[in-house]
């Protein structure tokens, strides 16, 4: 199946860039590593999503991960019209922000305060800023290639965006600032322990993704969580684990609880745990909502229990609270099930056509998100260096041969693939499809 035509999108490309910087309100929207037109999505359904050309794709972004049930679940779309017709937003609590928060508890038994906040950026920020808060030192160290959001102390060396435009860091980001941030390379525990060395009663905490991906997918090695945590304790300093791609995606409760499978809330006072967890997308099920969460001394540091101030007008907006929590509870062991299958099958498949048309390539892996890292690696990369060491000119050719044959995939070499419960064997056969065509794009593509 070949797009019929992009010229809407192409107008409506223009016309965005004529009120809109980039003409896009996301930097990777704009196509700018894969070059071509950027395609204005008006509905998506299930696994597929539909332009406004009238073009039809299997959709692999899943709104860059939140879309786990597939677009439009209709108890999840039924429940938000519910919110809706009752009042879009009263500046004051609801009843439903409670089970919101005491569906994550249930999920993460190492959490027992949640705050809800409207992004993942906000949610990392207020994370450093309790982190600080709690110990009274200045320091945050993070590490190479993780994203954390957009706020000015986490940029340095950020994936995501600033990856995928080679950005090193961002104007508008004082040195003051920056000198506030410690930045080491990914799965290195002796540069970890350097730093402490170095800096430690400095130090305010350590954020990390609870697995890499937003410069691909790259898990933590073996060792490195519990190993960095354990660092972290020793030298008085808080661990922040940011879930917000792969809290309730990468499994039921997220990565961190698939690297501590069988953990309760019992095993907590003897066990090597964060302190806190920052989620997003999933938890919002599409709609504008975050959270972060942690030990109850530690959470009660916020205001207005504490002098750790955070606030928002729209944290816990009924519509995204209804859409989050529908979305939690629609996701049960039969869904996660689904989402895995669907993901070893896509990833064995992609992996497979590209082996037959002789392009070397990585899968990096962190439960059911996955990415493609082109290039021909002697070992499996492990830090932020390796992954920008890919040859991302065969992804752009191997991301248009695809959209071309109708199926979507981020416009960027830097991010993860997602799949969705809803992705059933009519979708994956859709794409097995396409991929001998787009193996070979990338075979042919040269830098």
């Amino acid at each position: 199946m070949s797009p019929v035509s992009t010229a809407r999108s192409a107008a409506l490309a223009a016309r965005a860039a004529n009120v809109i910087p980039g003409g896009v309100n996301s930097p990777v929207r704009a196509y700018g590593s894969v070059g071509g037109t950027p395609r204005f999505l008006v509905q998506g359904t299930g696994p597929l999503v539909t332009d406004v050309d009238g073009n039809e794709y299997v959709d692999l972004v899943a709104s860059w991960g939140p879309a786990l049930l597939g677009h439009a679940h209709p108890e999840v779309v039924e429940a938000v019209q519910a919110a809706a017709a009752r009042g879009l937003g009263f500046g004051a609590s609801v009843p439903e922000e409670a089970e919101l928060a005491e569906e994550i508890v249930r999920r993460v038994p190492l959490i027992e305060r949640v705050r809800l906040v409207s992004t993942g950026t906000e949610a990392t920020m207020t994370a450093i800023r309790l982190a600080r808060g709690a110990t009274g030192r200045p320091l945050i160290v993070k590490f190479a290639g993780h994203y954390h959001g957009h706020s000015d102390g986490l940029l340095a060396e950020a994936g995501s965006g600033l990856a995928t435009l080679a950005l090193p860091g961002s104007a508008g980001v004082t040195a003051e600032t920056a000198a506030q941030t410690l930045v080491l390379p990914y799965n290195d525990l002796p540069a970890l322990e350097a730093a402490f060395a170095e800096h430690g009663a400095r130090i305010a905490g350590v954020i990390a993704e609870a697995a890499a991906c937003n410069m691909g997918v790259l898990p933590p090695e073996p060792g490195f969580t519990r190993g960095m945590i354990e660092l972290a304790h020793r030298h008085g300093a808080l661990v922040i684990l940011d879930e917000v791609l792969t809290g309730f995606r990468a499994g039921p409760a997220g990565y961190w609880g698939l690297q501590s499978a069988g953990l309760t809330g019992e095993d907590l006072p003897a066990a090597v745990v964060p302190d806190l967890v920052t989620f997003g997308k999933v938890v919002g099920g599409g709609l504008p909502l975050a959270a972060l969460g942690g030990r109850k001394e530690l959470m009660e540091l916020l205001a207005p229990l504490g002098p750790v101030y955070q606030a928002g007008t729209l944290s816990g907006n009924p519509l995204a609270v209804a859409a989050g929590l529908t979305t939690l509870r629609l996701a049960d062991a039969a869904a996660y099930a689904r989402l895995a299958d669907a993901a070893d099958s896509l990833a064995l498949s992609v992996s497979e056509a590209l082996s037959t048309a002789g392009v070397a390539h990585r899968i990096g892996r962190a439960g059911t998100l996955f990415s493609v890292v082109f290039g021909d690696y002697a070992a499996a990369p492990r830090t932020y260096a390796d992954m920008q060491r890919q040859e991302v000119f065969r992804h752009r050719a191997f991301f248009h041969a695809m959209l071309e044959g109708g199926v979507n995939l981020p416009p960027s070499a830097f991010e993860a693939w997602f799949v969705t419960a809803a992705h059933d064997d009519a979708a994956l056969e859709r794409v097995a499809a396409v991929l001998p065509a787009a193996a070979a794009a990338a075979a042919a593509a040269r830098a």
